[in-house]
């Protein structure tokens, strides 16, 4: 049975727009899973560490028949694939994967947490997961009210990378 799943994307150094695409590419590839929305490509401030460059951030929908822990492992194969090297928390990354929702599934397992724990305090994500998910429930608030009370001024929607990654997709 497949379970649509929300996956929010990063990163700040290299080519972040590449490494979307590229990762993109590769779930649109699996055999278990269908690429569907996108969100468009937002710059963001760094959050945690913030003596970094602004990151790109976006969401994308997918309908997979993974369980949560395998869709888990092929995110990490493509950020390993997307030159993600994991030196400190919070830091510099070519490309970060991060499984906001799996279906309705609430899992809290040591690796995997599923609704993303931090999502009611990260604009960052909140702000694509609303373009494309708009009314989804999360600790029962919709993406929509989340993002009211999480606005940051800061985050920006970055029209020439989203239309870079549109490009970069189509080729």
């Amino acid at each position: 049975m497949k379970v649509e799943a929300a996956l929010a994307f990063g990163g700040n150094i290299g080519d972040p727009v590449a490494a979307f695409a590229a990762a993109l590419k590769g779930l649109r590839e699996h055999s278990s899973v269908t690429l569907g929305r996108l969100s468009s490509i937002y710059r963001t401030p760094p959050w945690g560490k913030t003596d970094q460059p602004e990151f790109l951030n976006m969401a994308a929908l997918v309908e997979t028949t993974l369980q949560p822990a395998d869709l888990l492992a092929f995110c990490l194969e493509l950020e390993r694939a997307g030159g993600r090297e994991r030196r400190e928390r919070w830091g510099p990354r070519t490309l970060d994967i991060d499984i906001l929702t799996y279906g309705d599934a609430i899992i809290d397992q040591a690796r995997l947490q599923i609704p993303h724990p931090r999502i009611p305090e990260r604009a960052f994500v909140l702000t694509p997961l609303a373009e494309i998910l708009p009314q989804r429930r999360i600790g029962g608030r919709s993406v929509t009210e989340l993002l009211a009370a999480a606005t940051d001024e800061t985050i920006r929607r970055d029209d020439v990378a989203t239309d870079r990654l549109k490009a970069l997709l189509a080729a």
